[in-house]
């Protein structure tokens, strides 16, 4: 994914954690918050309880693969970052895929659904 559509600095992971909405499922927690911009950017966060540095980085490849796939899909104007949880070591890329799918649909962020964005 290119730099434009990534979150790299920590105060921008912490301002969506601190003021966005956020959704979770079994593998994954969404956290969503609005931008300014006419494009959404992503964010991918692992912590050590979900296991060692090749763990969490195969955890936070797995998760940009699946937003890299349907950012086409995505709402744009939305900072999104995506933390992994434990069980997500032992997943595999299309159980990933489904999680992230889930998710943006539970927030309404999906173009093409039935459901409107969120605001």
């Amino acid at each position: 994914m290119e730099k434009t559509y990534r979150l790299r600095k920590n105060e921008q992971f912490q301002k969506v954690r601190r003021k966005g909405r956020s959704w979770a499922n079994r593998w994954l927690v969404l956290c969503a918050l609005r931008n300014d911009l006419a494009y959404s950017r992503f964010g991918f966060t692992a912590s050590r309880r979900v296991g060692s540095a090749v763990v969490r980085n195969r955890a936070r490849r797995l998760m940009r693969e699946a937003a890299r796939l349907r950012r086409g899909a995505i709402a744009p104007g939305w900072d999104l970052v995506f933390i992994a949880r434990g069980p997500l070591r032992e997943a595999t890329f299309h159980e990933v895929d489904r999680a992230v799918e889930q998710l943006l649909r539970r927030a309404r962020l999906l173009l093409g659904s039935e459901e409107e964005t969120c605001d």
